[in-house]
């Protein structure tokens, strides 16, 4: 998916679904360490984009707590 096509979906969330994408991609890290470590891991350029993918839906969910608490 396209980062500018992602961060246009994360927008939409609200911060329940927020929520519920991070576990989703704390579980496929998880899998792509555990692949890793056995050896199983193909696409290994997949690590960094889960990462980041987190990073950016935490950053979301941040932002949309602290303007829901200010307003």
């Amino acid at each position: 998916m396209k980062n500018t096509q992602r961060k246009s979906d994360l927008a939409a969330l609200t911060v329940d679904q927020l929520q519920e994408e991070l576990v989703k991609l704390k579980k496929e890290q998880f899998n792509l360490r555990f692949q890793r470590a056995t050896g199983q891991l193909e696409n290994t350029a997949r690590v960094g984009e889960v990462r980041r993918d987190i990073a950016r839906v935490r950053t979301y969910a941040r932002n949309k707590a602290a303007s829901a608490s200010q307003a």
